[in-house]
């Protein structure tokens, strides 16, 4: 039985190039039809960018009340940073700024510099986020060619693993906190390396105890509202949820 109004917990595998925004659009979008609807709350825990994939908690309902909860639990990604290179937007949403060397790159070298980056560290979000100056969202400012200045936050990174290594390429398995950007890890590792680097690739492959392996995409999420049993009220509210 399936009561989206009382509240339920989707977990989805967010698609390459859907903003979190599409994702809950789309199974919004689902649950209105289903249930004959203007209007209900639909919201996610967690952002991710639209060059990223992965575990993505959608809340309907009266389970939206849980999204700060579902957003405080430990995150795991798989990301790719390419090395000697930097972007404004430490990933591929720009184009490349300036070059670095890597041949003085090694494996030993990456390994080494990773610890640096495990327990309690400052990261300074990117200047392509969503974080506020003024009341203005970062990235409308960055994107203007205007300059972003953001203060570091205090985070935690539990574990960072070496997946693959060669000199203008690394894929590392990264355990953190809420509030940690990959881009910005991305940014620091390559400073730290005395060469640039910038994100190619991002994958969250748990949130809290859910992994990427316990989610469906966005059309099974479809077709289980479409086809599964749905507890309706006997009386709704077509204002609000």
């Amino acid at each position: 039985m399936f009561n989206p109004l009382e509240g339920e917990i989707l977990y989805i595998d967010k698609p390459l190039h859907w903003s979190s925004f599409d994702a809950v659009k789309r199974v919004r979008g689902a649950l209105l039809r289903r249930l004959g609807l203007k209007k209900m709350k639909v919201g996610h825990a967690g952002t991710l960018d639209p060059l990223a994939t992965g575990v993505m908690i959608v809340c309907t309902g009266r389970a939206t009340k849980r999204i700060d909860e579902l957003q405080a639990h430990v995150k795991e990604y798989v990301a790719t940073i390419a090395l000697g290179a930097t972007t404004p937007s430490f990933d591929l949403e720009t184009e490349i700024d300036e070059t670095f060397p890597t041949d003085h790159i090694t494996c030993e070298l990456v390994e080494e510099t990773l610890k640096k980056f495990t327990g309690r560290i400052e990261q300074v979000p990117p200047a392509f986020s969503a974080c506020k100056i003024d009341g203005k969202r970062a990235y409308k400012i960055a994107r203007k060619g205007k300059e972003v200045n953001l203060k570091a936050k205090i985070l935690v990174i539990d574990e960072i693993e070496l997946l693959e290594y060669s000199q203008q390429s690394i894929t590392i398995r990264v355990v953190c906190s809420k509030g940690t950007y990959i881009r910005a890890l991305a940014r620091d590792i390559g400073e730290a390396l005395n060469s640039g680097g910038h994100l190619t690739a991002l994958r969250r492959t748990r949130v809290g105890d859910i992994s990427v392996n316990d989610c469906l995409s966005v059309d099974q999420a479809v077709e289980l509202i479409n086809r599964v049993e749905i507890i309706m009220p006997d009386n709704i509210d077509n204002s609000n949820e």
